[in-house]
């Protein structure tokens, strides 16, 4: 391990500070989505650049540094919905996610919904008269007698219940003394042994005793008790004293394995023996791990697939040379996206870059006819906390003409056929709005900022 590599894990462990190499970071194999911390250390005083040879490894620029993967920023999974905020009636509850890796995330952290546990909530009950007191538990000196009562003037409801004890317990006094039987107290520890070790082959061991007391309680005379059985005292060989021992010793550390990876950082593993000497008679066994990780660098960047990026907008529906807005006749349009992020002999894409098909061209038209659409569900709390409003709504819909669904194109494939564009609407006013109209509700029990 290099000097620079020993700086960087001492700082980590709280005992020296970090080497003073701006460009150097302490490199990680693992890096954990929902947490954001780093796992696996690898080790320091490589480049930020040399360790994001895999995307799939992270750094800290300093030992209490934040983790940082080194893949591209992207969203974890949401979380679980927690709890909601209420037990019953209507609150609400929320979930959230967080961005890792270089750059920075687009969308809401955190998401709030309405949620219901039951539609009621708990009603206490009352409790009925106390039963008689039973009759006392012994026949001499004290005792207990009881009462009890039940949870049903009125019955509680709603998963309610009654404050309070259901049972009842007091002392009661016979004025009769009972008799006290003998009963032995706890073993006491057990004496040293006769010898410190056992003599190989002899066949004898040292022997131990211990001894107990007739005392919890001691057996009364009036009137008389019972006294103890058995016997008070016990002998036993010392079979578990050791012959005398020999510590183990650690030899020479030895190459394991490889490098464990082809590209970017990666480990060799070491290996020792503890057998310069090896422990005898139950000596002391070598201390510490008989494995260690030592940091490869292959200088090689691992390969990194291309991901398609979003469909670009369609392109304008048109006919070569002749204007088709608002008529019968069929055009084409196109969109493309684009293949990113490949790296390091990384695979392209798979299918195609670029795509078309057949359209009616339906930009600013107008149509005899259009449609309020029904209305949408209700959509999330905003913000998530403190006062929060959630909110649904309708469009106004065109109704298309009935113009043929699919056509033929020039090598006689038969394809559907799209409207594309925005047309010009207007329905029957709600609200007074004839094009969107919009229903907002107060979200309950949301939690405060």
């Amino acid at each position: 391990m290099s000097l620079l590599s020993l700086g960087w894990l001492l700082a980590l462990g709280g005992s020296l500070l970090p080497c003073s190499v701006s460009e150097e970071v302490v490199c990680f194999s693992d890096f954990d989505e929902r947490t954001g911390g780093c796992g696996e250390l690898l080790g320091g005083g490589v480049s930020e650049e040399d360790c994001c040879l895999n995307i799939k490894y992270s750094f800290k620029r300093g030992a209490d540094a934040p983790c940082q993967a080194c893949r591209p920023a992207e969203w974890s999974e949401w979380s679980p919905w927690g709890p909601c905020t209420v037990s019953c009636m209507e609150g609400v509850q929320r979930r959230d996610r967080v961005c890792t890796g270089q750059g920075d995330c687009e969308g809401n952290k955190v998401e709030v919904r309405a949620c219901s546990l039951q539609n009621c909530c708990p009603e206490d009950g009352g409790w009925s008269p106390w039963s008689p007191w039973s009759s006392c538990s012994v026949t001499c000196q004290d005792g207990t007698t009881q009462r009890s009562r039940r949870c049903d003037t009125p019955a509680p409801q709603c998963g309610g219940s009654c404050a309070g004890s259901s049972l009842q317990t007091e002392m009661c006094d016979t004025k009769q003394i009972c008799p006290t039987h003998g009963a032995w107290g706890s073993w006491g520890p057990w004496g040293q042994c006769s010898g410190s070790c056992i003599k190989e082959g002899s066949g004898v061991f040292p022997v131990q005793h211990r001894q107990r007391q007739c005392n919890s309680p001691p057996p009364s005379r009036d009137p008389p008790g019972r006294p103890c059985l058995q016997e008070d005292q016990q002998v036993r060989d010392c079979t578990s004293l050791p012959f005398c021992p020999v510590a183990g010793g650690w030899g020479a550390w030895n190459s394991d394995s490889e490098c464990s990876v082809t590209c970017g950082i990666g480990r060799v593993r070491e290996r020792r023996v503890c057998d310069s000497p090896a422990p005898k008679h139950g000596g002391r066994y070598c201390e510490g791990p008989d494995t260690r990780q030592q940091m490869c660098n292959t200088k090689v960047g691992c390969p990194v697939d291309g991901t398609w990026s979003q469909w670009q907008p369609w392109s304008p529906c048109a006919r070569l040379q002749e204007d088709i807005t608002c008529t019968k006749k069929v055009g084409t349009q196109s969109r493309k996206r684009e293949c990113e992020g490949d790296k390091f002999g990384g695979k392209w894409c798979e299918s195609n870059h670029r795509e078309s098909r057949s359209c009616y061209n339906a930009e600013g038209c107008r149509y005899d006819e259009n449609n309020w659409s029904e209305w949408s569900e209700w959509g999330l709390c905003s913000p998530p906390c403190g006062k929060s409003e959630r909110k649904r709504e309708r469009v106004c819909q065109p109704v298309y003409p009935d113009y043929p669904e699919t056509t033929f194109t020039q090598t006689g494939k038969l394809v559907d056929v799209f409207f594309s564009g925005t047309p010009r609407v207007r329905c029957d006013p709600i609200n007074r709005q004839t094009k969107r109209v919009e229903e907002k509700e107060e979200c309950k029990n949301v939690i405060e900022c």
